[in-house]
């Protein structure tokens, strides 16, 4: 059982799809330490746990008060990390959570925050480039089997769109006309009736579509999205 010395933090890896030079890229909310230990390197948002709150309480108390983001559309904790070197000091217990914030929001950052593609990360504080890629994982399994890519939509988006999230989040390609055939038989998505505006060049205007539902429920347990051979 901890002692009297052992502390408790709450850690958040945030993804949001961001278009970085044109391209979709499976973004995450860093922050840059400004002191010692680890001093210039980037952390998950997050903070120690107060005594009068839960977990997901102080998850979401924390990114509205040291990042700012309040946009997030899907919560859910990950796991504990409680390796007694994971920090140097005294003992500190995190409790991680994985959020989601939709194509097209933008929430406004400190200057000491921002999105990183997870494609290019730079130095990461302690254990948190370790939280991160195990969020990153649950997000893609959770791709496959769940309708969670609600909350990296935006509220209605052509199918073109929501390929493109799935593919930056999956880290590789995914066929549109398969995800929309899937998708279709789960009963995930519903047609709007409305048309996207005309393209640069023309052409017949896309079809759009909505989540069915915005919260998380399981479409199909035994399913795995993988990428082409």
């Amino acid at each position: 059982m901890p002692n009297g010395n052992t502390r408790h933090e709450v850690l958040t890896a945030v993804f949001q799809v961001r278009k970085i030079e044109d391209m979709p890229e499976l973004c995450v909310l860093l922050w840059q330490r400004a002191q010692e230990p680890e001093l210039g390197a980037w952390s998950l948002p997050g903070g120690l746990l107060r005594p009068d709150e839960d977990l997901p309480t102080s998850a979401r108390r924390q990114l509205t008060e040291k990042v700012d983001v309040r946009e997030v559309a899907h919560l859910e904790q990950l796991s504990v990390f409680s390796d007694p070197q994971r920090v140097p000091g005294a003992r500190v217990i995190a409790s991680t959570f994985l959020g989601l914030v939709p194509l097209g929001a933008d929430p406004v950052l400190p200057d000491d925050t921002a999105w990183h593609p997870v494609s290019a990360l730079p130095r990461t504080a302690f254990d948190h480039g370790v939280v991160l890629t195990h969020a990153r994982t649950r997000l893609a399994s959770k791709l496959s089997y769940t309708n969670i890519a609600f909350a990296l939509a935006p509220t209605e988006f052509a199918m073109s769109t929501l390929r493109e999230i799935y593919c930056a989040a999956l880290g590789y390609q995914v066929d549109a006309t398969n995800l929309q055939r899937v998708l279709g038989r789960r009963g995930v998505l519903v047609a709007t009736g409305a048309t996207a505006p005309p393209g640069r060049f023309g052409g017949r205007p896309p079809a759009l579509y909505r989540f069915a539902e915005s919260r998380l429920r399981v479409t199909d347990e035994f399913a795995a999205l993988r990428p082409p051979s």
